[in-house]
């Protein structure tokens, strides 16, 4: 039977599960995902910042303190929400952390820092989440959040864009193994969008903000209403046929000149 197209948007009896939900981005797409009806859990290392968070989604938010690179925690993360709201439908790779400098002056451990929390943090909760979507029968959604980095070269953020490269090796292959089973394994690409991570990134560094603008063809930053909606329509009935893709919300800058 064919989806009504109101509804094939709609996230009605969907749980989610966004790390790095407490602010900027992950915050942005929680927000979209409860105005189309899903119940969201945020996760992140604060619990101050998590409990505002959630109080200010409402009644269908609720937090777990977790932190991504504690691998031997994601399964107990998963139980935790399962115990109270069910199984997880939909899994938000988001967590991540920035590291600017030139690559000559990154030493091995911040580099394996950035890839702890953003490459093998999401591979651990995913590989937990993946077969407790196929057990709970509806299948289900994976959604990397991935970068500019991606897809072009930058100067200055070389862990930062491996990390965000390892996300696309991980799509193609995670959905050659999930997606028969219901499990698709997408990224969104976010552009240059505003938030405090960004502004932490272009600080004291004109230069770098006025050339984003430039190869950026809308001539904008992005917001996080954005990235959220985009979020929804991956992880919604609307897309029951994409799986292994990289979806750019960027004004066109991956392509830009």
């Amino acid at each position: 039977m064919q989806t009504d197209f109101p509804d094939a948007f709609s996230l009605d009896g969907q749980t989610a599960l966004i790390t790095g939900g407490a602010s900027g981005i992950g915050y942005g797409i929680a927000e979209a995902f409860v105005a189309a009806g899903a119940r969201v859990v945020l996760a992140s290392r604060t619990e101050s910042a998590l409990a505002e968070a959630a109080d200010a989604l409402g009644p269908r938010a609720d937090y777990r303190v977790h932190d991504v690179t504690d691998f031997d925690a994601s399964a107990a993360l998963l139980d935790s929400i399962e115990e109270e709201h069910g199984s997880v439908t939909t899994l938000v790779n988001n967590a991540g952390v920035h590291l600017k400098k030139p690559a000559e002056d990154v030493t091995a451990e911040e580099f394996a820092g950035v890839l702890d929390v953003h490459v093998r943090g999401a591979f651990s909760l995913s590989r937990h989440a993946a077969p407790r979507m196929v057990e709970a029968g509806g299948g289900g959604s994976i959604l990397f959040i991935a970068s500019m980095t991606s897809l072009i070269g930058m100067p200055q953020v070389a862990a930062y864009a491996t990390a965000k490269s390892g996300y696309l090796g991980l799509v193609r292959s995670l959905t050659t193994e999930w997606s028969a089973d219901g499990v698709r394994v997408n990224a969104l690409a976010p552009g240059f969008i505003d938030t405090p991570m960004f502004r932490q990134a272009v600080e004291g560094d004109p230069e770098r903000k006025e050339k984003i603008l430039r190869r950026t063809p809308m001539n904008d930053l992005g917001t996080v209403e954005d990235i959220g909606q985009a979020a929804v329509y991956l992880s919604s009935p609307a897309a029951r046929f994409v799986t292994g893709v990289c979806l750019p919300v960027d004004g066109g800058a991956a392509i830009g000149f």
